[in-house]
């Protein structure tokens, strides 16, 4: 299946510490969650909160958050700068078509960007800059592992350094 084309500025920039498991459904998983994750910093990037991107990889409940957090970027004219770290993947697969994946995201050295100033929002590094997601995902019928159900607990102590 034909994934979208996430290109994003050079200014922002991820790293995935989620090694592969050797497991075709689990890599699929991490692989699909990983353009999920980067849709949505394209669609915010383009302003444009029904962007296709995310859409391809969200639905229902998530997709329908992830609308609502792309819309608050775009009604205060800012993007995402610097860079995100994710790590402590836990992946099941509990069927055939259903998976569930939990991770910490470390916003440590990420940034809010105004685009009509370019200001840059530099915020001090806190036990909240660091954000455990557990998702739902559901591999549709194209193959693509897509994330219905995402909830997130910001200043986990799963995720502290």
């Amino acid at each position: 299946m034909e994934r979208p084309k996430i290109q994003l500025p050079s200014d922002l920039s991820y790293t995935f510490d989620w090694p592969r498991t050797g497991n075709q459904d689990k890599d699929a998983v991490l692989a699909d969650s990983e353009q999920a994750i980067k849709s949505v910093d394209l669609a915010i990037v383009n302003q444009n909160p029904l962007d296709e991107a995310y859409r391809f990889y969200y639905e229902g409940e998530a997709a329908a958050q992830t609308q609502q957090f792309i819309e608050a970027y775009v009604k205060a004219e800012a993007r995402a700068t610097g860079s995100y770290r994710y790590y402590n993947p836990v992946v099941d697969v509990s069927g055939p078509d259903s998976a569930s994946l939990l991770y910490c995201e470390d916003q440590g050295k990420a940034y809010d960007l105004y685009l009509k100033t370019k200001k840059v929002d530099k915020t001090p590094v806190t036990k909240n800059s660091y954000v455990l997601y557990s998702t739902r995902l559901h591999r549709n019928d194209k193959g693509v592992w897509t994330i219905e159900k995402l909830a997130s607990q910001r200043g986990s102590a799963k995720c502290q350094p």
